[in-house]
Protein backbone atom coordinates (compact mmCIF):
# COMPACT_ATOMS: atom_id res chain seq x y z
CA UNK A 1 0.00 0.00 0.00
CA UNK A 2 1.81 3.37 -0.99
CA UNK A 3 2.11 5.97 1.69
CA UNK A 4 3.28 9.49 1.71
CA UNK A 5 5.11 10.81 4.81
CA UNK A 6 3.83 14.28 6.11
CA UNK A 7 6.64 16.71 6.96
CA UNK A 8 5.58 16.71 10.53
CA UNK A 9 5.44 12.54 10.26
CA UNK A 10 2.28 11.67 9.83
CA UNK A 11 1.88 8.46 6.81
CA UNK A 12 -1.08 9.27 4.42
CA UNK A 13 -2.59 6.33 2.46
CA UNK A 14 -2.87 7.32 -1.66
CA UNK A 15 -4.03 5.37 -4.44
CA UNK A 16 -3.35 6.53 -7.97
CA UNK A 17 -5.49 5.72 -11.47
CA UNK A 18 -5.28 6.83 -15.33
CA UNK A 19 -2.45 8.67 -17.03
CA UNK A 20 -2.64 12.75 -18.01
CA UNK A 21 -2.70 15.89 -16.03
CA UNK A 22 -2.96 15.39 -12.35
CA UNK A 23 -6.10 15.34 -10.60
CA UNK A 24 -6.27 15.13 -6.28
CA UNK A 25 -9.61 14.61 -4.95
CA UNK A 26 -9.54 15.38 -1.81
CA UNK A 27 -12.83 14.21 0.70
CA UNK A 28 -15.08 15.32 3.55
CA UNK A 29 -15.57 15.04 7.22
CA UNK A 30 -18.25 12.42 6.47
CA UNK A 31 -16.22 10.62 3.64
CA UNK A 32 -13.24 8.92 2.83
CA UNK A 33 -11.40 8.09 -0.27
CA UNK A 34 -13.42 5.64 -1.46
CA UNK A 35 -15.81 8.29 -1.26
CA UNK A 36 -14.31 9.74 -5.45
CA UNK A 37 -15.24 6.39 -6.97
CA UNK A 38 -17.83 8.23 -9.46
CA UNK A 39 -14.83 10.81 -10.44
CA UNK A 40 -12.24 8.16 -10.21
CA UNK A 41 -13.89 6.46 -12.60
CA UNK A 42 -14.75 9.19 -14.83
CA UNK A 43 -11.48 11.41 -14.58
CA UNK A 44 -9.28 8.56 -15.04
CA UNK A 45 -9.56 7.77 -18.55
CA UNK A 46 -7.57 11.10 -19.31
CA UNK A 47 -6.39 12.81 -15.94
CA UNK A 48 -4.08 11.03 -13.37
CA UNK A 49 -6.66 10.90 -10.55
CA UNK A 50 -4.90 10.72 -6.84
CA UNK A 51 -7.05 10.28 -3.74
CA UNK A 52 -6.25 10.57 -0.26
CA UNK A 53 -7.25 9.47 3.09
CA UNK A 54 -6.61 12.15 5.49
CA UNK A 55 -4.99 11.64 8.62
CA UNK A 56 -7.50 10.24 11.26
CA UNK A 57 -8.82 8.16 8.53
CA UNK A 58 -7.79 4.50 8.18
CA UNK A 59 -5.40 3.56 6.76
CA UNK A 60 -3.76 6.54 6.84
CA UNK A 61 -2.27 7.28 10.48
CA UNK A 62 -4.68 8.57 13.36
CA UNK A 63 -2.52 10.89 15.51
CA UNK A 64 -3.50 10.64 19.12
CA UNK A 65 -3.03 14.57 20.07
CA UNK A 66 -5.30 16.77 18.54
CA UNK A 67 -2.62 19.25 17.85
CA UNK A 68 -1.37 17.08 14.94
CA UNK A 69 -4.81 18.11 13.01
CA UNK A 70 -5.60 21.87 12.06
CA UNK A 71 -5.90 23.78 8.86
CA UNK A 72 -3.10 24.46 7.63
CA UNK A 73 -1.84 21.25 8.35
CA UNK A 74 -4.63 19.77 6.10
CA UNK A 75 -3.93 22.03 3.27
CA UNK A 76 -0.28 21.32 3.56
CA UNK A 77 -1.18 17.49 3.39
CA UNK A 78 -2.16 17.85 0.16
CA UNK A 79 1.10 18.96 -1.20
CA UNK A 80 2.95 16.04 0.88
CA UNK A 81 0.63 13.63 -1.35
CA UNK A 82 1.28 15.16 -4.25
CA UNK A 83 5.21 15.03 -3.39
CA UNK A 84 5.23 11.99 -2.59
CA UNK A 85 2.99 11.00 -5.99
CA UNK A 86 5.96 12.46 -7.71
CA UNK A 87 3.33 15.44 -9.21
CA UNK A 88 4.54 18.95 -9.62
CA UNK A 89 1.44 20.74 -10.38
CA UNK A 90 -2.12 19.51 -10.09
CA UNK A 91 -5.91 20.21 -10.03
CA UNK A 92 -7.26 19.83 -7.17
CA UNK A 93 -10.72 18.89 -5.96
CA UNK A 94 -12.25 18.52 -2.53
CA UNK A 95 -16.23 18.40 -0.64
CA UNK A 96 -16.76 20.65 2.19
CA UNK A 97 -14.05 19.81 4.75
CA UNK A 98 -11.69 18.80 1.43
CA UNK A 99 -13.23 21.91 -0.12
CA UNK A 100 -11.30 24.42 3.06
CA UNK A 101 -8.24 22.06 2.66
CA UNK A 102 -8.31 22.77 -1.50
CA UNK A 103 -9.14 26.27 -0.99
CA UNK A 104 -6.42 26.85 1.85
CA UNK A 105 -3.65 25.04 -0.39
CA UNK A 106 -4.34 27.20 -3.34
CA UNK A 107 -3.70 30.30 -0.85
CA UNK A 108 -0.88 28.95 0.14
CA UNK A 109 0.83 27.10 -2.27
CA UNK A 110 -0.44 28.89 -5.54
CA UNK A 111 3.01 27.80 -7.17
CA UNK A 112 1.93 23.47 -7.02
CA UNK A 113 -2.01 24.50 -8.01
CA UNK A 114 -3.31 23.97 -11.46
CA UNK A 115 -6.33 25.26 -10.42
CA UNK A 116 -9.11 24.69 -7.65
CA UNK A 117 -12.91 22.84 -6.98
CA UNK A 118 -14.48 23.87 -3.55
CA UNK A 119 -17.77 22.52 -3.19
CA UNK A 120 -19.49 22.54 -0.08
CA UNK A 121 -17.82 24.99 1.56
CA UNK A 122 -19.06 27.52 4.39
CA UNK A 123 -19.85 25.42 7.28
CA UNK A 124 -18.95 27.88 10.19
CA UNK A 125 -18.03 30.91 7.67
CA UNK A 126 -21.39 32.71 8.41
CA UNK A 127 -20.45 34.67 11.55
CA UNK A 128 -24.32 34.75 12.95
CA UNK A 129 -23.66 30.98 13.47
CA UNK A 130 -19.99 31.05 14.40
CA UNK A 131 -20.63 29.81 17.66
CA UNK A 132 -23.46 27.34 17.05
CA UNK A 133 -20.93 25.66 14.50
CA UNK A 134 -18.79 24.94 17.10
CA UNK A 135 -21.09 24.14 19.31
CA UNK A 136 -22.45 21.52 17.06
CA UNK A 137 -19.01 20.25 16.11
CA UNK A 138 -18.10 19.52 19.69
CA UNK A 139 -21.13 17.49 19.63
CA UNK A 140 -20.38 15.43 17.03
CA UNK A 141 -16.93 15.08 18.29
CA UNK A 142 -18.50 13.64 21.57
CA UNK A 143 -20.96 11.35 19.70
CA UNK A 144 -18.36 9.67 17.90
CA UNK A 145 -16.30 9.02 20.96
CA UNK A 146 -19.51 8.10 23.38
CA UNK A 147 -21.00 6.26 20.40
CA UNK A 148 -18.99 4.57 17.84
CA UNK A 149 -18.81 5.29 14.47
CA UNK A 150 -21.09 2.48 13.91
CA UNK A 151 -23.68 3.61 16.28
CA UNK A 152 -23.36 7.57 15.67
CA UNK A 153 -23.29 7.16 11.99
CA UNK A 154 -26.60 6.80 11.02
CA UNK A 155 -27.66 9.61 13.10
CA UNK A 156 -24.97 11.90 11.49
CA UNK A 157 -25.83 10.65 7.83
CA UNK A 158 -29.31 12.16 8.21
CA UNK A 159 -28.14 15.33 8.73
CA UNK A 160 -30.50 18.04 6.94
CA UNK A 161 -28.20 18.52 4.11
CA UNK A 162 -27.56 15.04 3.73
CA UNK A 163 -31.20 13.49 3.22
CA UNK A 164 -31.49 14.67 -0.51
CA UNK A 165 -28.92 12.45 -0.88
CA UNK A 166 -31.01 9.75 0.62
CA UNK A 167 -34.20 11.00 -1.14
CA UNK A 168 -32.68 10.50 -4.40
CA UNK A 169 -30.63 7.27 -4.09
CA UNK A 170 -31.65 5.24 -0.87
CA UNK A 171 -28.77 2.83 -1.97
CA UNK A 172 -25.76 5.13 -2.76
CA UNK A 173 -26.63 6.89 0.82
CA UNK A 174 -26.58 3.93 2.63
CA UNK A 175 -23.41 2.65 1.05
CA UNK A 176 -22.24 6.43 2.43
CA UNK A 177 -23.15 5.75 5.78
CA UNK A 178 -21.88 2.07 6.02
CA UNK A 179 -18.27 3.41 5.05
CA UNK A 180 -18.53 6.31 7.77
CA UNK A 181 -19.92 3.71 10.18
CA UNK A 182 -16.37 2.14 10.02
CA UNK A 183 -14.17 5.33 10.86
CA UNK A 184 -12.13 5.64 13.72
CA UNK A 185 -14.22 7.39 16.39
CA UNK A 186 -10.59 8.99 17.99
CA UNK A 187 -9.84 10.32 14.02
CA UNK A 188 -13.27 11.37 14.06
CA UNK A 189 -13.44 13.48 17.06
CA UNK A 190 -10.12 14.85 16.58
CA UNK A 191 -10.72 16.11 13.13
CA UNK A 192 -13.83 17.88 13.81
CA UNK A 193 -12.14 19.42 17.38
CA UNK A 194 -8.79 20.35 15.04
CA UNK A 195 -9.78 21.43 12.23
CA UNK A 196 -13.52 21.63 11.44
CA UNK A 197 -14.29 24.15 15.01
CA UNK A 198 -10.46 25.94 14.84
CA UNK A 199 -10.63 26.97 11.08
CA UNK A 200 -11.07 30.30 10.16
CA UNK A 201 -14.12 32.15 8.61
CA UNK A 202 -14.01 32.53 4.16
CA UNK A 203 -14.60 36.03 5.87
CA UNK A 204 -11.80 36.11 7.95
CA UNK A 205 -10.06 35.47 4.32
CA UNK A 206 -11.41 38.25 2.27
CA UNK A 207 -7.39 40.35 1.80
CA UNK A 208 -5.81 36.80 0.77
CA UNK A 209 -8.91 35.36 -1.55
CA UNK A 210 -9.20 38.82 -3.13
CA UNK A 211 -5.54 38.48 -3.95
CA UNK A 212 -5.51 34.99 -5.26
CA UNK A 213 -4.93 33.75 -8.86
CA UNK A 214 -5.44 30.37 -8.63
CA UNK A 215 -8.91 29.51 -11.25
CA UNK A 216 -11.51 28.60 -8.78
CA UNK A 217 -14.49 26.39 -9.18
CA UNK A 218 -17.60 26.81 -6.52
CA UNK A 219 -20.03 24.42 -6.38
CA UNK A 220 -23.06 24.90 -4.04
CA UNK A 221 -26.49 22.98 -3.53
CA UNK A 222 -29.37 25.17 -3.38
CA UNK A 223 -30.36 22.86 -0.04
CA UNK A 224 -27.14 23.50 1.28
CA UNK A 225 -28.14 26.54 2.90
CA UNK A 226 -24.89 26.95 5.19
CA UNK A 227 -22.83 26.93 2.00
CA UNK A 228 -24.63 28.98 -0.21
CA UNK A 229 -23.89 32.77 1.14
CA UNK A 230 -20.53 31.91 1.44
CA UNK A 231 -20.29 30.45 -2.11
CA UNK A 232 -21.82 33.89 -3.17
CA UNK A 233 -19.10 35.48 -1.37
CA UNK A 234 -16.14 33.34 -3.04
CA UNK A 235 -17.65 34.44 -6.38
CA UNK A 236 -17.52 37.78 -5.55
CA UNK A 237 -13.96 37.51 -3.87
CA UNK A 238 -11.80 35.40 -5.94
CA UNK A 239 -10.53 36.89 -9.26
CA UNK A 240 -10.61 34.00 -11.19
CA UNK A 241 -13.92 32.06 -9.84
CA UNK A 242 -17.02 30.97 -11.41
CA UNK A 243 -19.85 29.74 -9.22
CA UNK A 244 -22.71 26.80 -10.39
CA UNK A 245 -25.38 26.16 -7.69
CA UNK A 246 -26.72 22.40 -8.58
CA UNK A 247 -30.78 22.39 -7.94
CA UNK A 248 -32.59 19.94 -5.50
CA UNK A 249 -29.46 19.24 -3.83
CA UNK A 250 -27.60 18.89 -0.41
CA UNK A 251 -24.27 18.29 0.76
CA UNK A 252 -22.83 15.65 -0.70
CA UNK A 253 -22.47 16.76 -4.29
CA UNK A 254 -20.21 14.32 -6.05
CA UNK A 255 -22.09 11.45 -4.75
CA UNK A 256 -25.69 13.09 -5.09
CA UNK A 257 -25.28 14.11 -8.91
CA UNK A 258 -22.22 12.30 -9.51
CA UNK A 259 -23.15 12.82 -13.42
CA UNK A 260 -23.43 16.60 -12.74
CA UNK A 261 -20.58 16.77 -10.81
CA UNK A 262 -18.44 15.42 -13.39
CA UNK A 263 -19.42 17.41 -16.34
CA UNK A 264 -19.06 21.08 -14.51
CA UNK A 265 -15.51 19.74 -13.25
CA UNK A 266 -14.46 18.66 -16.94
CA UNK A 267 -15.33 21.54 -18.19
CA UNK A 268 -13.83 23.64 -15.66
CA UNK A 269 -10.60 21.91 -16.12
CA UNK A 270 -11.05 21.99 -19.90
CA UNK A 271 -11.00 25.61 -20.06
CA UNK A 272 -8.25 25.89 -17.02
CA UNK A 273 -6.37 24.26 -19.22
CA UNK A 274 -7.40 26.13 -22.56
CA UNK A 275 -6.24 29.77 -21.00
CA UNK A 276 -10.15 30.44 -21.16
CA UNK A 277 -11.01 30.59 -17.46
CA UNK A 278 -9.80 34.22 -16.64
CA UNK A 279 -10.64 37.26 -14.10
CA UNK A 280 -14.07 38.71 -14.91
CA UNK A 281 -14.48 41.15 -17.84
CA UNK A 282 -14.41 44.15 -16.48
CA UNK A 283 -17.33 45.14 -18.91
CA UNK A 284 -19.43 43.31 -16.34
CA UNK A 285 -19.82 46.03 -13.78
CA UNK A 286 -22.11 44.52 -10.98
CA UNK A 287 -23.16 47.97 -10.32
CA UNK A 288 -24.36 48.43 -13.47
CA UNK A 289 -27.98 47.16 -14.54
CA UNK A 290 -28.48 48.33 -18.26
CA UNK A 291 -26.15 50.31 -20.80
CA UNK A 292 -27.62 53.42 -20.91
CA UNK A 293 -25.22 55.85 -22.78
Amino acid sequence: MPFATTSDGVRLFHESAGQGTPIVFVHEFGGNHWSWEPQVSYFSRRHQVITYAARGYPPSDIPDDVEMYSQARAADDIIDVMSAAGIGKAHIVGLSMGAFACLHAALRHPDRILSAVVAGAGYGSEREHQEAFRRNSEQVARGFEERGAEGFAPLYAESASRVQFQDKDPRGWWLFAERLAKHSAQGAANTMRGVQMRRPSLYDLEAELGAMQVPLLVVVGDEDDHSIQPGIFLKRTVPRSGLTIFPKSGHTLNLEEPALFNRMVAEFIAQVEAGRWGPRDPRADPRQIMRAD
